[in-house]
């Protein structure tokens, strides 16, 4: 579907009553007042979360990709069977042709792999993107990562065993420059769960021993963007990577449109994309089954993420829409909405610790549909009961409206301490009553309303306020989709 995407996210609520100076306030904070409810104080820096409009998005204005002119047209020369390819054949990558065209090909233009006949398949070790070239996978053709770890090794040996570092591994596809895309109706398959060649352990099975030594594993994520501004993922299908499958870093301007990435709930660490310390993403229109976080937005020491829209988006299997668990840089102005979750651990989900902590704000959720997620909201702040240290998370402005829950579960709402609670606004949250979900709340500052609310979240350092007014809560019209197959085209 050609055509600009427009965003209306804008709320129509109006803010509270709020008055300051006023007697017994103490200074630096701003009186609250709901009715029948206790009132209490909030710090002026955190009182935006009731009194403004949270419009935090991509500041660009998104279109649907286009697939740019091919400059160099390849022929597979394998055949797969399912999602294998034959043992013969397991040595005769296509690792030189691929990067070839990419480097002989000029920008604005694209090198499309694409079956021919019976012949479907491509093996490949690491690539690496140039300036304005596009992959394009073609409808029937596969990509199928190199199941050698010596393909990928950082230094001689190194990847394809666990140790204390995990940093062994190149990446299948690295992007290192600007105005890059991945497209196609193909497909690109990292065989994380295929024995390595010479060994009869996966990808995967290195991921589990690593966890069970408390260890880090040395395998590829699929695609690495680093300062790739302008990186485009369109229509691919993404599935079973040994770890992450995107990951992008210290990007301006990343898009992702009608993706579909798939690997087991079982496959640890197979996040789905996780852009960090990047301004203006989109992630639209698509289907994310995953071993871990679906989306991780995050920010280290490289700086902070900004002004992301997550819109019309389906996950199913695995972590849950995060932000975290690093959060030093800063995550501020983030827009998630119109969002299904079935069948997973987490639905929203922020994250962090006092060892990578920092402030999240701004963030809003608007129309999510989750079902049958043993954590449907899950605000932590010691992930991995992580309670010392020096960064401290702090979680400010968070917004959730129009939220439906169903299938039971339990909500998390946990600030640090009495110093840094969390503030957020539940304006129209409901929970199905069979099952019913579980509430456990703590240093929480939580405003209900308009919209109703049909749960009490309770404990200690826990004071709710009721916003004025009274709204209706639409319903989950939007069906749960089954995910989509490799043939289907999604938008």
């Amino acid at each position: 579907m050609n055509g600009q995407t427009s965003f209306q996210f804008a709320s129509r609520r109006k803010p509270p009553v709020v008055r300051s100076s006023g007697a017994g306030v103490p200074r630096g904070q701003v009186l609250f007042r709901g009715t029948n409810s206790p009132t209490f104080f909030f710090p002026i820096g955190a009182m935006l979360l009731f009194a403004v409009t949270l419009t935090g998005q991509d500041t660009r204005k998104v279109t649907e990709p286009t697939i740019p002119p091919v400059c160099r047209s390849l022929d597979a020369e394998l055949s797969s069977t399912g999602e294998a390819i034959a043992d013969a054949d397991e040595t005769k990558l296509d690792t030189s042709r691929i990067q070839q065209a990419f480097n002989q090909c000029r920008p604005g233009t694209a090198v499309e792999l694409r079956a021919n006949g019976t012949k479907n398949a491509f093996l490949a070790a690491p690539l690496e993107l140039r300036q304005g070239i596009t992959l394009l996978v073609s409808r029937g053709a596969t990509l199928f990562a190199s199941r050698n770890p010596r393909d990928y090794d950082v230094t001689p040996g190194a990847c394809g065993k666990v140790d204390n570092r995990g940093s062994g591994c190149r990446p299948l596809i690295r992007v290192p420059v600007h105005d890059a895309a991945v497209m196609g109706d193909g497909v690109i398959d990292g065989r994380g769960g295929a024995k390595l060649l010479g060994q009869n352990v996966s990808w995967w099975d290195l991921a589990q021993q690593a966890k069970a030594e408390k260890a880090s594993q040395n395998v590829p994520h699929m695609l690495v963007g680093d300062e790739a501004d302008g990186l485009v993922l369109y229509h691919i299908t993404l599935r079973n990577s040994p770890k992450f499958h995107v990951i992008v870093y210290r990007t301006e301007g990343f898009t992702v449109w009608g993706v579909k990435i798939d690997s087991p709930e079982t496959a640890r660490n197979t996040d789905g994309i996780d852009p960090s310390s990047s301004r203006n993403v989109s992630i639209l229109y698509s289907y994310i089954h995953a071993g871990d976080d679906h989306i991780a937005i995050k920010a280290g020491a490289s700086g902070p993420s900004t002004h992301m829209t997550i819109a019309h988006n389906h996950f199913y299997t695995g972590h849950g829409m995060s932000i975290g668990s690093g959060t030093r840089g800063g995550v501020s102005d983030i827009e998630v909405s119109d969002l299904t979750i079935q069948g997973a651990l987490n639905g929203i989900h922020i994250k962090s610790s006092p060892t990578r902590g920092g402030l999240v704000r701004r963030v809003s959720y608007h129309d999510v549909c989750i079902q049958d997620v043993k954590n449907p909201i899950f605000f932590e702040t010691t992930y991995k009961h992580v309670t010392r240290g020096t960064l401290i998370p702090q979680y400010q402005d968070i917004l959730l409206r129009d939220v439906r829950i169903s299938g039971g579960g339990r909500i998390s709402l946990d600030g640090f301490d009495g110093a840094h609670p969390l503030y957020i606004t539940f304006d129209g949250v409901l929970a199905a009553n069979a099952p019913p979900v579980e509430v456990h709340a703590a240093h929480a500052r939580i405003a209900t309303g308009p919209g109703e609310v049909n749960f009490a979240p309770a404990g200690e350092d826990v004071l709710i306020t009721k916003v004025r007014g009274s709204r209706k809560v639409p319903p989950c019209d939007k069906p749960f989709a089954a995910f989509p197959s490799v043939a289907a085209t999604v938008r």
